[in-house]
């Protein structure tokens, strides 16, 4: 049951953490569906879909896509990047499962996105060099976008391209997932496994599917 009391530590929040995961064992006797099926997914799972998605806490995968236990396999991380852990990730759940089908799932108004715009703005912006490993590989995406919006010498509509450079983000990471990997790819040309982007928009919850 979320709340809209914030906690003020982190000691608050593991408490507000605990007392959610008491409520989820005590509805497990409910007779819902959702519930009924935990059971069966003690010994196995098949997932009907993998999604790459962004940490972003607005994008909660399960709800967005309005799924229940065991049916998606979802790894986040910012910016919805693609590392050889999330290949890996990915190569796993589609041999093991023998899911058919990965989404690439950004949305408006990411984060990861907007920090690597903000770099080519302004070149002086510094961040961790974790952080930063995360902007390197979303800027691939993001430069000939911002070369093309500075090429007449006019000012750059940050915004703009931050709306341009996630979806720009998305087609990248589809194709690194479907050339960047032995496996994945001979899937994907077998018509075994179906790469696609998407985006999610924050304010009307819609997800709009990238032609490749």
């Amino acid at each position: 049951m979320p709340t809209d009391i914030r906690p003020t530590t982190g000691q608050e929040a593991l408490e507000l953490l605990k007392a959610g995961n008491a409520r989820y064992v005590d509805s497990l006797t409910s007779t819902d569906e959702y519930m009924q099926r935990r059971p069966e997914l003690v010994k196995d799972q098949n997932p009907l879909a993998i999604i790459l998605g962004c940490s972003d806490a607005r994008v909660p995968v399960e709800i967005v896509f309005d799924q229940g236990l065991g049916d998606l396999f979802v790894i986040r991380v910012a910016g919805n990047v693609v590392a050889p852990s999330q290949i890996g990730s990915i190569e796993f759940a589609a041999e093991a499962f023998g899911t058919q089908l990965v989404v690439v799932l950004g949305h408006s108004k990411c984060g990861a996105v907007t920090a690597c715009v903000e770099t080519l703005i302004n070149p002086e912006q510094n961040y961790s060099p974790n952080l930063q490993s995360i902007v390197d590989r979303i800027r691939p995406s993001v430069y000939n976008l911002h070369e093309l919006a500075t090429a007449n010498g006019q000012d750059v509509d940050a915004d703009e391209l931050v709306d341009r450079s996630i979806r720009a983000n998305v087609r990248m990471s589809v194709c690194q997932l479907k050339h960047g990997s032995r496996a994945l790819e001979d899937l994907t040309n077998s018509g075994q496994l179906l790469v696609v982007g998407a985006e999610y928009d924050l304010e009307t919850g819609k997800v709009r599917f990238l032609d490749s």
